[in-house]
């Protein structure tokens, strides 16, 4: 039986300690907004953050985060009841970004760590912290989404 802090509770997964944490969010418990994609840790469509940092929950076993907060696209909102989107969240919608959208809440995820680490980041540093893959291929757009949410920040 493991204990997992996710999104702010406290929660009871009946699972081995090898199990992924993605397993453990989707299957036991039922949050599907992280998405399944490679496997492998390449892709990062399954990021979530432990303790404040992206990790890719496919290659993560549930052992690895007790006593860690796990925080995932469910609990990423501005407000602990999920009315209010993150201004990374708002970026996306303002600049179009997804098309598919499989990719998307892992790409998000990746970018709010990255205005958490740097506040005011260059295209450079989108380019080196952000690896995730996009199939669609809106890189340009996820760019610009996140020099608008990092421009959000020093207004709000």
């Amino acid at each position: 039986m493991a204990l997992v802090d996710v999104n702010g509770e406290l929660l009871r997964a009946d699972v081995e300690d090898d199990t992924p944490l993605l397993w453990v969010l989707r299957d036991t418990l039922g949050l599907t907004g992280t998405k399944f994609g490679c496997g492998v840790s390449a892709c990062g469509a399954c990021t979530v953050h432990v303790d404040g940092e992206p990790v890719r929950s496919c290659s993560t076993s549930i052992a690895d985060v007790a006593g860690k907060k796990v925080m995932t696209i469910e609990g990423l909102g501005a407000d602990p009841n999920g009315d209010a989107l993150h201004r990374v969240q708002q970026a996306w919608i303002d600049h179009q970004v997804p098309q598919c959208g499989y990719c998307q809440s892992g790409m998000i995820m990746s970018a709010a760590a990255l205005l958490d680490k740097i506040p005011e980041p260059t295209d450079q540093d989108i380019d080196e912290y952000i690896t995730n893959i996009c199939r669609c291929g809106t890189y340009s757009r996820i760019r610009a989404a996140i020099h608008t949410a990092a421009k959000s920040a020093r207004r709000g």
